[in-house]
């Protein structure tokens, strides 16, 4: 069999609005259809797929399969272990990744893909419970199925209403529902969110903390009490212009900075044979070792300050953490 060539397209830059406008209507139509379809068996899958003991296996074939990947994905960075296996691929060998513990989400629009119906006798056979994403609420997926989530749509948005559109929308928000339905029953937080993402944004704001990025050692700067005016200078020259003023023990007295000079010159202060305890600011900003490295920068950023000291339980110097610190980690 030939098929004729395509025409040359034809570019009406209105006409791709209106298309545009009405893809939104359609799958918007079709997620708030969810809505009103919300029953019981919802709130079932839910639960069944809590007291699971092993893993949430998610399946699809075509575009269905790669709305599984996603939400297997989601449901795996969200507190429930899950992943996606290809039912095709189920047939000849990795139908051995599931387990009599695991529980299984099919995908299929129709409910009679037949890569997936194939293996329906062979997960009964297992005891696996099965849940079925379908718009064929009588279909062979949906008779076999533990529970069904209904995830049929009126029409698709593709204008030929045969392209997988508003249908996979469906999906996708069906599959974020029962996700963020999960993550709420177990009391998933963000700190949890962010150890499964520990590259990204938000697991370096909330897994980094200030020991982490602190200066320690010679190089935070230190100077006690009866250090000369330009001693001091020359110790906060080197290392980043603010020095802590410390005792014996190293705890500290007092800070000095870039902006303590600049505003002892402006009131016209005579600093020859000043010692860092006359010209200290008492009550320095602090912060401890263990406090987050985004608290560091909040901080910072309330006070208008570049650096912060850090110090222990008993007001022991032990570092400092520097606003170019918290920048080269990422943290802001």
């Amino acid at each position: 069999m030939t098929f004729a060539p395509l025409p040359p397209p034809t570019f009406d830059a209105e006409r791709a609005l209106r298309q545009a406008r009405e893809t939104f209507d359609i799958e918007a139509a079709a997620v708030l259809g969810l809505k009103s379809r919300m029953t019981d068996a919802f709130a079932r899958v839910v639960q069944l797929v809590l007291e699971v003991q092993g893993r949430v296996v998610v399946m699809g074939m075509g575009k269905s399969g790669h709305i599984g990947r996603k939400i297997a994905a989601t449901l795996a960075s969200t507190g429930t272990p899950a992943m996606f296996v290809h039912p095709a691929e189920a047939s000849h060998g990795d139908l051995g990744m599931i387990q009599s513990n695991d529980v299984v989400i099919a995908i299929s629009n129709s409910g009679e893909s037949g890569e997936i119906t194939i293996l329906l006798p062979v997960l009964k056979r297992l005891g696996v419970p099965l849940i079925a994403i379908t718009g064929g609420l009588q279909s062979t997926l949906a008779r076999h199925a533990t529970e069904v989530l209904d995830g049929g749509v009126d029409k698709e948005a593709c204008p030929l209403n045969l392209a997988p559109t508003a249908s996979t929308t469906a999906q996708l928000a069906l599959g974020d529902a029962l996700a963020v339905a999960l993550l709420d029953a177990r009391g998933f937080k963000a700190e949890d969110f962010a150890r499964s993402h520990p590259g990204g944004s938000l697991g370096r704001k909330l897994l980094t903390h200030v020991s982490d990025v602190m200066r320690v050692g010679d190089a935070v700067p230190r100077v006690r009490p009866d250090t000369a005016f330009s001693d001091m200078m020359r110790e906060m020259s080197a290392k980043g212009g603010i020095t802590a003023v410390v005792d014996a023990q190293q705890q500290v007295l007092g800070v000095f900075t870039d902006g303590d000079l600049r505003r002892l010159i402006e009131n016209g202060v005579d600093l020859r044979g000043q010692s860092a305890q006359d010209v200290m600011h008492l009550h320095p900003r602090s912060i401890r070792p263990d406090a987050l490295a985004v608290d560091a920068a909040e901080m910072m950023e309330r006070h208008r300050i570049t650096s912060v000291l850090v110090v222990d339980a008993v007001g022991v110097l032990v570092g400092l953490v520097h606003i170019g610190d918290l920048m080269q980690a990422k943290v802001i």
